[in-house]
């Protein structure tokens, strides 16, 4: 048994029946090299079932403590029913790019369920060019980015030489109310004489605020006015999914051009489209947004489960018309806000985050989701996450794509996330039933902005084809 952080239990508590908090992760695989050897879902459960044992978190439950007196806590190496937990799926014919991202949406429209393991996996069949797809459908309390990636990386052969697999586990036995109550009350006191640490990391951050010559924005300083948007309103239950894939080349040759990161180029592709929706479903695009960009302080190889990132907010210089400018003023804007970060403190939001009481912070959830306003901290969130660096595969069958998405939040219908893989900068979109007709006009929209970004610049518009993924 251990504890939910402060901050896992946060992303417990702002799920509520509209406000789904599970991360889909995607993984189109590619069937040709096996030799005819047959890889149906009944051959993918026992992949997984044989690596198990370095999958640590889908073995854990979650268990509430009675009375809800602190943060709930994981039972691991609970029993797993493979059969509830990976399930077929067939998508519609043909079978391409539009089809998979319309299942994938309808997979997300439903919450897991609290009382199993909280995760599902949909092993994918009918695409196009006998390929499958493996979609990962895990809640956002069990891993954050870094820890999703570390975690696909076990359950993919990314090691030379044959998987070292298992056949049985044991199983802990449930625990009972009083040693509950008991492990709570310790916690607590724990964490109590935590308290001054924690005050002190606080006084050290606002002591270097104060010391710094630097001048925060006021966008920046203020996070409880992101301007009125059309992603901004009572989020429903509905859920679309949209993918593109770019070339990773074409994005650094453009990023290493203009003097910037990756990441500045990522959130000028998501400027230049939010300010064509903007325009489209607004009328205009006269106010930067502001996007809470996830930064992680927890990067070891090793961490497959948990949550060490804090949302910095970010400036997303929508009103700027020309596009080479938009890129530098998202470089300047993503520079401030992380210098920001650093000098308040970068574990600070999780640090105080173990105080939240579980009863209060799941009735406040509840009440913000069904209040048909906008999100008063943020417009959206946009990620960037790194991915592996080399081709995976499960079963022997080859990965040739990887797409994730984080949850949408309260108040806000969008969520872009970018994850690289190998050769690839995969784009995905995910939307509620009410902001877009259709996601596709999100991704469409961020292409078209990597090619006008690349044409002011002087590079080619033609961009670099990427054989192994799927036709746009």
């Amino acid at each position: 048994m251990k504890r939910l952080s402060g901050w896992d239990a946060f992303l417990l508590y702002s799920e509520t029946p509209t406000v789904h908090m599970h991360t889909l992760k995607l993984a189109v695989i590619q069937l040709d090299d096996l030799g005819g050897r047959n890889f149906g879902v009944e051959e993918f459960r026992q992949v997984i079932h044989s690596r198990l044992y370095k999958l640590d978190p889908f073995r854990y439950e979650l268990v509430d403590i009675p009375f809800k007196f602190h943060h709930p806590m994981w039972r691991e190496n609970c029993e797993v029913d493979l059969e509830y937990h990976i399930r077929p799926y067939r998508v519609e014919s043909p079978g391409g790019r539009r089809q998979l991202d319309e299942a994938v949406g309808r997979i997300a429209s439903t919450p897991l369920d609290r009382s199993r393991p909280l995760w599902e996996m949909y092993f994918i069949e009918g695409l196009a060019d006998g390929r499958i797809a493996v979609l990962g459908k895990i809640h956002h309390a069990l891993a954050d980015g870094i820890a999703s990636a570390n975690l696909m990386a076990r359950g993919m052969d990314l090691q030379s030489g044959p998987q070292r697999d298992r056949d049985s586990y044991a199983t802990d036995p449930p625990p009972g109310r009083g040693e509950l109550v008991r492990s709570a009350f310790r916690d607590h006191l724990r964490q109590i004489g935590k308290l001054p640490a924690t005050w002190r990391y606080t006084a050290e951050g606002l002591q270097r605020v104060r010391r710094s010559n630097r001048k925060l924005s006021p966008e920046l300083t203020r996070p409880f006015t992101p301007p009125p948007s059309f992603m901004n309103h009572k989020v429903d239950g509905v859920r679309k999914f949209a993918t593109a894939t770019l070339a990773l080349a074409d994005i650094k040759q453009t990023a290493k051009h203009l003097g910037v990161t990756l990441n500045d180029l990522v959130l000028a592709l998501s400027a230049g489209a939010l300010r064509q929706l903007s325009l489209r479903y607004d009328g205009h695009a006269d106010h930067p947004l502001l996007a809470s960009v996830p930064v992680s302080f927890d990067f070891n190889p090793d961490r497959i489960s948990g949550n060490y990132f804090t949302g910095v907010l970010v400036c997303i210089p929508v009103q700027v018309e020309d596009p080479l400018q938009r890129v530098q003023e998202c470089h300047k804007a993503a520079a401030s806000a992380k210098e920001g970060h650093h000098l308040i403190g970068p574990e600070l939001v999780s640090r105080w985050s173990s105080y939240f009481p579980p009863a209060p912070a799941e009735a406040l959830f509840r009440w913000l989701a069904n209040k048909d306003g906008q999100n008063k901290v943020l417009n959206l969130p946009i990620s960037n996450v790194p991915g592996p660096r080399e081709r995976g595969r499960v079963g022997g069958a080859l990965v040739t794509e990887i797409y994730s998405v984080g949850p949408l939040t309260t108040g806000s219908g969008l969520n872009i996330t970018v994850w690289s893989y190998v050769d690839q900068l995969n784009i995905s979109v995910l939307s509620d039933g009410a902001t877009l007709e259709d996601p596709h006009e999100l991704t469409d929209a961020m292409v078209e902005a990597f090619v006008e970004i690349r044409t002011a610049a002087g590079l080619s518009d033609e961009l670099t084809v990427v054989e192994t993924a799927m036709a746009p």
